[in-house]
């Protein structure tokens, strides 16, 4: 079985890209708003946003300054194995170095004295989700740094089938009470960096549904459907009840207030359903790569992959 190695430059690299990019589906996504918004002040708020993203490339410099929290996906088929070593250590000095050279603002704290050892690193941190999975061919690696702020509003409930109701009214209903009341959760003046997107994770226990949501939200392309045609229909429906509500950009009214919907689900208990409610801002620092045993790579999140 060949194995995966990645010298540190090329590591480095892909932690440069998460700091300096919105994902190209997510930048899409804002573009196309842009052009449809019918609300002249929202209009300007994307417009506004595209154009961040555009200097931050330009000047080298972080796409938003709140630096988010690094995850980091590692999925691999028998065919081609990753040395977990290498990249994880790799990954893990990358941070620390672009923490040094200003990509990262070292947010990363003890949870109860909050003290922060100033290089964005910590128990847990980054935190690794690895994944082996016989038949792909390939080796992927994810990183993402998702924003805190956006974290706020986020909600864990366990539903019942009669709470989950008929057509999952009960569902459908706790994700626009939990949008609606996200500008409270936040502060009087402001929603969670909209345009969001939300992660829903449905199923398992409420640890299997937290992590559900973020993988969804994170490592899925933004432009997709769900395989599923059950889970496509109701992210698409949630998505267009959410925009629906007009709350627009930056909380100020429009067309926009969400970008996308993901769902990640799995089998759960007869009497229960955990539900997480994840939502995470516009800022998609996220840059996601496949590696081939044959040499050739194929970078994640485009339009029309």
């Amino acid at each position: 079985m060949a194995k995966l190695e990645l010298p540190y430059e090329q590591v480095f690299d892909l932690t440069h890209k998460m700091c300096t990019r919105i994902s190209p589906d997510v930048l899409y996504l804002l573009t196309e708003a842009a052009k449809k918004e019918t609300n002249p002040a929202a209009k300007t708020f994307l417009e506004t946003m595209v154009e961040n993203e555009r200097l931050a490339g330009i000047e080298d410099k972080p796409v938003c300054q709140s630096p988010g929290y690094p995850s980091v996906w590692i999925r691999w088929g028998e065919a081609y194995e990753p040395n977990l070593s290498n990249l994880i250590d790799n990954i893990t000095r990358s941070v620390v170095d672009a923490t040094k050279q200003g990509y990262i603002r070292p947010s990363i704290v003890h949870p109860l004295t909050r003290f922060n050892p100033g290089d964005s690193t910590g128990r847990g941190v980054p935190n690794y989700e690895l994944r082996y999975e016989k038949d792909l061919p390939y080796c992927e690696i994810i990183v993402s740094a998702k924003g805190c702020g956006a974290e706020l509003p986020n909600v864990a409930k366990i539903l019942t089938p009669a709470t989950l109701g008929k057509d999952f009214k009960g569902l459908k209903q706790l994700v626009l009470d939990t949008v609606t009341g996200a500008r409270g959760q936040v502060g009087a003046h402001g929603y969670p960096c909209p345009p969001f997107s939300l992660g829903i994770g449905l199923g398992g226990q409420m640890d299997v549904a937290a992590k559900l949501s973020r993988e969804a939200i994170s490592t899925r392309n933004w432009l997709d459907h769900n395989p599923d045609p059950l889970f496509d229909e109701l992210e698409q429906e949630l998505l267009a009840d959410i925009n629906k509500l007009g709350n627009g950009p930056a909380g100020i009214g429009g067309d926009t207030s969400a970008l996308a919907v993901k769902i990640g689900w799995a089998s759960t208990h007869t009497a229960i359903l955990p539900v997480v409610i994840n939502f995470h801002c516009w800022v998609a620092r996220r840059f996601g790569i496949r590696f081939y045993p044959d040499g050739h790579t194929e970078e994640l999140f485009q339009v029309g992959e």
